[in-house]
């Protein structure tokens, strides 16, 4: 796989970390895809955007919830492309309230898309992996689904499920040249982060944060770069955290 020019595909790419992960695979000379949901009128622009700064990504529509769609989304892109060598699965929501308040609804649309969907597309590549001897499958999961975060029992749940769906499928294809890793971010300058009260950032998280910043998703970027490479091989079944120092175990 050294020489060859891999496919990588990152799920809800378009904008924040996944466009940070995807520019950096790009660097290392991946062909990158990304997957878009089907309701996204703006995808056309933001590749139109990425090709003018120089990288000229493949995008594809995928409800990363939705089985067949997930299965269709990666035959189209095989039969295009070729086969997915590397999949970091980075599509997610937040549907943030207390436990009292929380209703079924928002329970399972935060599960459906942060924990169904690493099933749903990681199914429709791992085999391939196998049967070609090398492959790489990075979760994006999160600082508060290993310690838990007030109003968020539902993204919690689903973050913490994804490294235990790493830990069991990492045992199953070790042999077979594949690696699965976990990567748990703490609070990076996304949009999702920063759309936060500024008060509430200056007051109850940056304080939280040892080295007094937000990440940026240029670091978190670098790591997943690291983890596709070849030098990665040996490291399969980790979770690793890049929070600031948030969170240590």
């Amino acid at each position: 796989m050294a020489n060859t020019k891999r496919v990588a595909l990152v799920t809800g790419g378009m904008g924040g970390l996944g466009e940070a992960i995807c520019i950096k695979l790009a660097a290392m000379g991946d062909t990158v895809v990304t997957t878009y949901s089907p309701a996204n009128q703006k995808a056309k622009d933001w590749l139109g955007a990425m090709a003018e700064r120089g990288f000229h990504f493949h995008a594809y529509p995928c409800d990363v919830v939705e089985w067949d769609s997930c299965r269709a989304c990666i035959a189209a892109i095989t039969a295009d492309l070729g086969p997915v060598d590397v999949l970091v699965n980075n599509a997610g929501i937040t549907r943030d309230m207390t436990f009292r308040k929380m209703d079924k609804i928002n329970w399972d649309a935060v599960m459906h898309t942060n924990l169904d969907s690493c099933f749903n597309m990681t199914k429709q590549v791992c085999d391939g992996m196998v049967d070609r001897g090398w492959g790489r499958v990075i979760n994006i999961s999160s600082v508060n689904g290993q310690k838990g975060a007030f109003g968020q029992t539902n993204y919690s749940a689903a973050k913490a499920g994804m490294h235990g769906f790493t830990k069991a499928l990492a045992l199953e294809v070790a042999r077979k040249g594949v690696t699965v890793n976990t990567i748990s971010p703490g609070y990076i300058g996304t949009s999702m982060v920063t759309a936060i009260p500024k008060e509430v950032l200056d007051t109850k998280i940056i304080p939280q944060i040892p080295m007094g910043r937000l990440g940026k998703p240029e670091e978190v970027a670098g790591l997943v770069a690291y983890l596709a490479s070849e030098e990665a091989a040996f490291l399969t079944g980790a979770n690793i955290a890049i929070n600031g120092g948030q969170h240590m175990h």
